[in-house]
């Protein structure tokens, strides 16, 4: 006879059960509550689900013996316990993560994240009313934010955990695929794209310039990381919306507060004192002006985030940048350029569409295929000469904290000492404008650290050491279009610059490789070879700028060899579509983006769909001239205008068509007139 449960505790019996079939043995393969070891305890610290959060979480059960990622687990009696979510997700209000087990056991796995003890971590909600009446949930959990999950919608029991290679393998299915990360990646920009609107409407109802507002996201994002030494000790924690009162005195009024806050993370940091003066000297934008720290009706943009009808403009845009942005940061895809995105949408306001100064950002995606080209892997030395916001560098970052965590298993302490070595090492930015310099910086912090190379000035004129010192084998490019000859120069002093082999790959208008560039073109062809050119779509940085662009991917010190062939690809149908309003997806971009890829490996040989690809059309391998002005792909398309047979019947179809639709007419007119 079924017997319905009446207690919790009858859930964790049924668990228990499970485990036990499994072969699990309670404190050795798995435990209850707070008997976990002292490290996941302190990753669990200030994340108990009472009212005050001070003590360290207690799921019902975790279990610590897989892949150094914890598996945390909730239980709820009733079925109707299991998730509270809305059409947005998952609710992570304290209410519901009290109440619901799923929302419970990602409570917990997020704070594991957000301690920084770990990078990933598996949650499980279980609920039923009895044994043949109940349901379990299983997630992967990448980040803190409060949208980092996954849902292994197919796993509905617990044998994944019977043993390592049962784990392993649910481990490879869970884990985030290149279709995913992509996908994020394109959510992400949307829906920063989405708050930087809101953001950008918020700043302009508080008299916020537009030069100030990007300075105010980047500062207030950086015054909200906890400040850490350079050993990695905890020196305080980051600031809060609650930390700002809205005092007004001078010493303790909200924007001084929030540049002390940010003082105190560069001193920490030890970053070189020429770089943390100019930075704050931009961040003093936020405490210029004390009367934004004076109380205010809230805008409507924040109203709903704060209690109090009244608080300082600096108050209210903390707390939209925190609520929005800063907690969502390892949510947002790897690649994403965050101060980039914020950037692109004030531009928009505060000089039209950008050209007039020649800065238009690269989107991600374009960012991550360009270094995926390049082959970019930990040991690589990747160099920037218009570094902008970073973009480039923060996706040759993140290919190669992949490449380390896949060579020496995520979370090694192999991998930790690689990853911090490269961040310190590998990575080369150079920027001339001041406010780009700051971004890129921030940027880079925000991407924990990885700032250490970005230089203040013009490319050409750093010291000879810094580029013999750095070695660099990889160069990634958007110089600013408004530089002398479309910026091709940058490439070509980069290049220069690069160790023998190495390569290069430049995003830029092409009219540079069709004539209007020849001297700089011809110049890199007796030194350096063209390998590749990419054509890529017209509306690529709409709404920015309609301009038509290519990549061009060079190998280092080997002269332009022209008995070789080049390869062409035309990718002006990358699957997106882009207006003022956004882009959207028509075609499946994701694919494309990754088939891109392997079109250039492999050309007509590649295997990719041919319902998305006629490689016939869109690839082909030819010469070149030393002209320097026949780089791009449709000077080198062949098409065919002879006729043929269908094009002859189609012709004479039209015609007739035409023909019949005149006689219906004159006979109508007919008919009317006797009428």
């Amino acid at each position: 006879m079924l017997v319905n449960w009446k207690l919790e505790s009858d859930v964790n019996d049924y668990v228990k059960k499970q485990f036990e079939n499994l072969g699990l043995k309670k404190l050795q393969d798995y435990n209850e509550e707070s008997a976990m070891s002292a490290y996941l305890k302190e990753a669990l610290k200030g994340a108990a689900k009472t009212q005050t959060k001070t003590n360290f979480g207690k799921p019902d059960f975790h279990i610590e013996k897989y892949k150094q990622v914890p598996i945390l687990i909730e239980n709820k009696l009733k079925l109707s316990k299991l998730v509270a979510q809305t059409k947005d997700g998952i609710k992570f209000d304290d209410k519901s993560i009290s109440d619901f087990a799923v929302n419970g056991a990602l409570h917990y796995a997020r704070a594991v994240i957000d301690s920084g003890k770990y990078h990933e971590a598996v949650a499980v909600g279980v609920a039923g009313d009895n044994e043949e009446n109940v349901t379990i949930k299983v997630y992967y959990v990448f980040g803190s934010a409060p949208n980092a999950y996954k849902e292994l919608s197919k796993v509905t029991t617990f044998d994944f955990l019977e043993n390592e290679s049962t784990f392993e393998t649910f481990y490879k299915d869970a884990i985030l695929s290149e279709e995913e990360k992509h996908q994020i990646l394109i959510d992400s920009q949307a829906t920063l794209q989405g708050y930087a609107k809101k953001l950008n409407k918020l700043m302009h109802n508080h008299n916020i310039t537009a030069p100030q507002r990007v300075l105010y996201v980047s500062g207030m994002l950086l015054s909200m990381q906890d400040i850490v030494d350079c050993k990695g000790n905890k020196v305080d924690e980051g600031l809060i919306p609650d930390d700002l009162k809205g005092v007004q005195s001078e010493t303790k009024r909200d924007g001084k507060k929030v540049v002390d806050q940010i003082k105190a993370f560069l001193d920490e940091r030890e970053i070189n004192e020429d770089k943390k003066t100019l930075m704050l000297a931009s961040f003093g934008e936020i405490s210029k002006d004390s009367q934004r720290d004076e109380l205010t009706t809230n805008d409507k943009e924040v109203a709903q985030l704060l209690p109090q009808k009244e608080n300082s403009v600096t108050k209210q845009i903390f707390t939209f940048i925190y609520e929005n942005i800063f907690k969502s940061i390892d949510g947002f895809g790897g690649h994403i350029d965050i101060m980039g995105e914020m950037y692109s949408e004030f531009l928009k306001y505060a000089l039209g569409d950008g050209k007039e100064i020649g800065i238009v950002l690269t989107p991600p995606y374009v960012t991550k295929m360009m270094a995926q080209i390049l082959g970019i892997t930990s040991e690589s030395k990747v160099m920037d000469l218009a570094t902008g916001s970073a973009g480039f560098l923060i996706s040759a970052m993140e290919l190669m904290i992949d490449h380390a965590n896949a060579s020496f298993g995520k979370g090694t302490s192999r991998a930790n000492e690689e990853i911090a070595n490269l961040k310190k090492d590998n990575l080369l930015g150079i920027e001339l404008n001041a406010e780009m310099y700051t971004l890129a910086t921030t940027n880079m912090i925000l991407r924990g650290d990885g700032s250490s190379r970005i230089e203040k000035g013009s490319a050409f004129n750093r010291p000879e050491s810094l580029f013999m010192d750095f070695k660099a084998n990889r160069v990634l490019l958007n110089p600013p279009f408004s530089y002398e000859e479309n910026g091709l120069p940058f490439i070509a002093y980069g290049l220069d610059k690069m160790e023998c082999g190495g390569l290069g790959a430049i995003i830029i208008q092409d009219s540079a490789g069709s004539g209007k560039a020849i001297k700089t073109a011809q110049a890199i062809l007796k030194k350096h070879t063209l390998l590749a050119s990419i054509k890529m779509p017209v509306d690529l940085f709409i709404p920015m700028a309609g301009v038509q662009t290519s990549i061009y991917i060079f190998k280092a010190h080997e002269a332009h060899d022209y008995d070789q062939t080049v390869k062409f690809i035309d990718f002006r149908n990358d699957g997106f579509k882009r207006a003022k309003r956004g882009i959207s997806e028509v075609d499946n971009p994701i694919q494309r983006y990754q088939d891109v890829i392997k079109i250039y490996k492999a050309g007509k040989r590649a295997e990719v769909s041919k319902e998305l690809w006629d490689l016939d059309a869109i690839f082909i391998e030819d010469f070149i001239t030393d002209k320097g002005n026949d780089w791009n792909f449709e000077q080198h398309q062949n098409i065919d205008t002879k006729p043929t047979l269908d094009d002859f019947k189609k012709t004479v179809a039209d015609y007739l068509a035409w023909e019949v639709e005149q006689l219906l007419k004159s006979k109508g007119e007919d008919s009317s007139k006797k009428a």
